[in-house]
């Protein structure tokens, strides 16, 4: 079977592959006149679409069959996280929530925080090759770095969840989860939220919860966290 080529293209219409694209497209992968490929536009559509010019710059394209797709998830999912001090560890944790499955990621600033500044041009480009890798037609929303109680004041609709471990018998993030809401779950940074900032986001609406008895590493904790939104 005749391997298949996905390509992120976010205006389709457009008939010609991004610059970054098209160069893998050419020199790396050196297609030709005529070779299918598919398209990503990162809304939740593949094309598939067949070469019909190639220059040492350039890859153009017709499209000959759109392919809408339906989310295996119902409701929003937004993930936000205390970046980790070390930063390989979050974006592993950019990449494989992107596999299993988010619609938005946002890296919150912490009182506890061991690091506070993200490069979001990077994160994003992780993301674009994880949902490439993953097949998935949905890129999620990268948000900037953000303020603890900048984030928690923001109006966001469905449930809300905090998950830390300042508590004895806190409900499991599984056993509250709706079916088909809306969800928000924030995970603290190595060494978790402050005391003040879990009653900060209590006040806020937000639920606090448990991810199981295991004590797991922030981005473990994320990871586990998508899994659970997906699966509910």
């Amino acid at each position: 079977m005749k391997e298949q080529h996905y390509f992120y293209t976010p205006e389709p219409g457009s008939m010609q592959l991004p610059p970054d694209e098209a160069a893998h497209a050419v020199r790396v992968l050196r297609l030709e006149l005529g070779d299918e490929i598919f398209l990503i536009d990162g809304c939740g559509t593949f094309y598939r679409a067949s070469i019909d010019a190639v220059t040492k710059k350039s890859c153009s394209y017709n499209i000959v069959e759109t392919m809408p797709q339906t989310p295996s998830w119902n409701g929003h999912l937004h993930l936000a996280m205390g970046p980790t001090k070390n930063l390989d560890r979050t974006e592993w944790l950019a990449e494989k929530a992107t596999e299993v499955g988010i619609d938005e990621l946002t890296f919150i600033n912490c009182q506890w925080s061991e690091r506070r500044v993200v490069k979001t041009e990077r994160i994003q480009r992780i993301l674009v090759a994880a949902m490439k890798q993953s097949r998935k037609p949905w890129l999620p929303k990268l948000n900037e770095l953000t303020d603890f109680q900048a984030f928690i004041n923001r109006d966001f609709q469905g449930q809300k969840f905090i998950c830390h471990c300042h508590a004895d018998n806190l409900p499991l993030l599984s056993e509250r989860l709706c079916p088909d809401s809306d969800v928000l779950v924030m995970i603290g940074p190595e060494g978790d939220f402050s005391p003040d900032e879990v009653h900060a986001a209590e006040s806020a609406g937000f639920i606090s919860v448990s991810l199981g008895h295991s004590r797991l590493r922030t981005e473990t904790a994320a990871l586990v966290a998508t899994v659970m939104m997906q699966n509910r």
